[in-house]
C-alpha cells in the first residue's frame, strides 16, 4: 500500500509529547479560512510513499525519538486511514509511540470497524476543535462539526487519551460566549488529558500568493501571545468549574 505524502519533519516539538517525528499527510476535504497549507488539500498533490519507507526514516535515529514517537497530521490524516492504519501498526511492533493530529470530520459512526483498528496501534489524538457553533463551523472550515462531535463521544467510549487543539482567532473564535461553550462541553470527557489553543497567525499568506490565490483572512491581525493566554483562561475557567 502506498500513500501521498506531503512532508516529512525529523524534529517536531509541538506535536505531542516528546521529540517526534511528523508525517504530514496530503490530502484535506475541509477549507479552513485560516489554513496555511493550501498545497496539502489535492490528495493527488504529494509524494507517493510506503509506510514502512516512512518509518524506515525514523527508524534511522531511533534513540533520539526515545522521549516522544511519530505523529501523523495533514491535510487530514483519515482521508488514508488505511494507510495510516498500517503505518501506525508498523510503528507499534517496533515499541514507537504513536500520536494522529486530525479534525475528526470523515468520522462516520455507522461504520467503525476501520477506526476500532486504529485504535488498536493508536496511543494519542490531538483532536482539533475548530467553533462550537455548527453555522459558524461550516462558515469557518466549508463543513458541519457534527462528525467532529461524534468522534470525541467514540474517543471517550474508547477510553483513548486526547488532547483537544482550539486555533483561536480574532472576530472568529476568539469571542468569550464560544470559548465558554468550548469549555463547558469538554467538561464531559474525563479522557481529555490536556487542552492547546493555537494563536492564529498568517505565516500561510504566502503560499496563498504562490498559488495565485487570495488568502481568506487577509485583513484579520495574528493573534498576541496575550490573547492567546487569556482564551485559555476562559476555557478553563468553565471547563474546571
Amino acid at each position: 500500500m502506498k500513500g501521498y505524502i506531503h512532508s516529512l519533519e525529523s524534529f517536531g516539538t509541538v506535536d505531542g509529547p516528546g521529540v517526534r517525528f511528523v508525517v504530514f499527510f496530503q490530502g484535506c476535504p475541509m477549507r479552513c479560512l485560516y489554513c496555511h497549507n493550501p498545497d496539502s488539500w489535492a490528495i493527488h498533490g504529494g509524494t507517493e510513499m510506503e509506510a514502512q519507507d516512512i518509518l524506515d526514516k525514523m527508524l534511522r535515529n531511533l534513540p533520539f525519538y526515545e522521549t516522544g514517537g511519530i505523529t501523523v497530521t495533514g491535510g487530514e490524516p483519515l482521508l488514508q486511514l488505511d494507510f495510516l492504519i498500517e503505518l501506525f501498526t508498523l510503528a507499534k511492533k517496533k515499541g514507537i509511540h504513536t500520536t494522529l493530529d486530525t479534525s475528526g470530520i470523515l468520522f462516520d459512526k455507522s461504520s467503525t470497524e476501520r477506526y476500532d483498528a486504529l485504535m488498536e496501534v493508536c496511543d494519542l489524538v490531538m483532536l482539533d476543535i475548530k467553533h462550537m457553533d455548527e453555522q459558524e463551523h461550516i462558515h469557518l472550515t466549508g463543513s458541519s462539526n457534527k462528525h467532529v462531535f461524534d468522534f470525541m463521544e467514540y474517543l471517550k467510549q474508547k477510553k483513548k487519551s486526547v488532547w483537544v487543539r482550539h486555533v483561536i482567532v480574532p472576530n472568529i473564535t476568539y469571542k468569550q460566549d464560544q470559548l465558554k461553550a468550548l469549555g463547558t462541553y469538554l467538561k464531559g470527557f474525563d479522557n481529555v488529558e490536556r487542552v492547546e489553543v493555537l494563536p492564529y497567525h498568517t505565516m500561510g499568506v504566502v503560499k496563498y500568493q504562490a498559488l495565485g490565490d487570495e488568502y481568506p483572512l487577509k485583513d484579520t491581525p495574528a493573534l498576541t501571545k496575550e490573547d492567546a493566554h487569556k482564551a485559555l483562561e476562559i476555557i478553563n475557567s468553565t471547563r474546571f468549574i
